[in-house]
Order: structure tokens, then sequence, then C-alpha cells
């Protein structure tokens, strides 16, 4: 997470948890007009529904957490720009943000940025082994293992065995891969009535300033 996203995740953590579920991590996307936050929540692993299996995140979470956090940003104010506000479950192509979800996902394969070229590499995709310390342990095609510096990792997510999950041979009307979706809400401000808020996926803005006229 980069700077910006880390102090807004440690302050939204606690009011997360208080509705029962956890922040794995934010995003935070500077643009001109428009930033985004993007806050990835999940439920607790002990948690489970009333037949024992694992709760997932349904879009009422996401709702929750929404109207809870635009609150607070409406009165902590640490982005002073119009933004857009969205929450989201992690969906089966996770991203990971700390090294205790490395840990915890270790034998799935991920993809990873890095932060700065390491042996020629920007990218790769590996196997997760372990966890030693403040580096990450991949295992490459060819079983050779590449050892990154946690804080050289930019962006990482996990990479789904769609034909486990079942959805490997499924294709959709436009003949590509069938993929699960998110649930992701939005908050603060008016709701879009875009295609998207359309699906289910709501996004609100915060206004911009506005500016006192000389009447005032």
């Amino acid at each position: 997470m980069s700077d910006k996203a880390t102090d807004i995740a440690k302050l939204l953590a606690p009011t997360i948890e208080s509705l029962g579920l956890e922040l794995l991590g934010a995003e935070y996307l500077p643009a001109p007009g428009n930033a985004l936050l993007r806050l990835y929540i999940d439920v607790p692993e002990s948690d489970t529904s009333a037949d024992g299996a694992p709760r997932a995140v349904t879009i009422e979470d996401c709702e929750a957490v929404s109207r809870e956090v635009s609150a607070q940003l409406d009165v902590e104010d640490p982005i002073t720009s119009q933004y857009t506000l969205e929450v989201s479950s992690p969906g089966v192509d996770r991203p990971l943000f700390t090294t205790a979800q490395f840990a915890r996902f270790a034998g799935e394969s991920a993809k990873v940025g890095l932060k700065l070229p390491q042996e020629g590499r920007r990218r790769l995709q590996g196997r997760i082994v372990r966890v030693e310390g403040d580096t990450v342990v991949f295992a490459l095609d060819g079983g050779d293992e590449f050892v990154i510096a946690f804080d050289n990792i930019d962006k990482a997510r996990l990479v789904p065995d769609w034909v486990a999950l079942g959805f490997g041979p499924a294709k959709d009307a436009s003949g590509r891969d069938a993929r699960p979706g998110k649930q992701k809400a939005g908050g603060r401000g008016t709701r879009s009535a875009d295609k998207q808020a359309k699906q289910g996926k709501q996004q609100t803005k915060k206004p911009a300033a506005r500016k006192p006229s000389s009447a005032e």
C-alpha cells in the first residue's frame, strides 16, 4: 500500500472491526478532479454461518461499512479533494497487503508487481512458499525460488485455480471464461446511476468544495 493508503487504513480499521469485519487493505488512486479510495473487507477466519460454513462478505456488509466509513471520513477528512469511495469483498483473486496475508495463503499462486526491478523483473507469477522475516519466498516455474523484500512489493493478487473452482471450462455469452464477481458498495454523497450501479455496485463521490461568492 502507498503511505496515504496505509494511513487511511489505520484510521478506518477500528471502525470496520466494530462491525464484526476486518479491513484487509486499502488502495488510494489520486487523479485530477476525482481520486478513488478502495477498501477491501473480509470476515474474520473464525466467523461461520449458522450451518458452520465460513461466512462470506455480503453486499449488506459492504453497504454498512460504506455508511460508517463515510461518516468517519466526513469528520476526519484525510482526503481534502473530491474522491469516490468503493468498498469491496476481496473476491477469489484477492489482493495481498501484509506478510501475514502472504503466510496465510502459502501454497497458492500469486501475481506480483515490484516497485523496483529485481533480477530484471518488474512482474512475476509464482507459488507462495513461505514468509521469512520481511521477505516473501516464491517458487517460479521450474522450481527456482525467488526471494522478494516485502517493502519492494507494489501490488500482489492471488491467481485463482478456475478449473478447481468449477469455472475453467465455462464460457459466457461473449465466449470469454466465466468468473465470479465481487461484492462492492460505495458511499458518500449522491449515488451514481451508471451501468455499474445497476449491477449492484454503488459508487458515490465527495462533493467538490464550494467557493464563496462575492455577495457572501
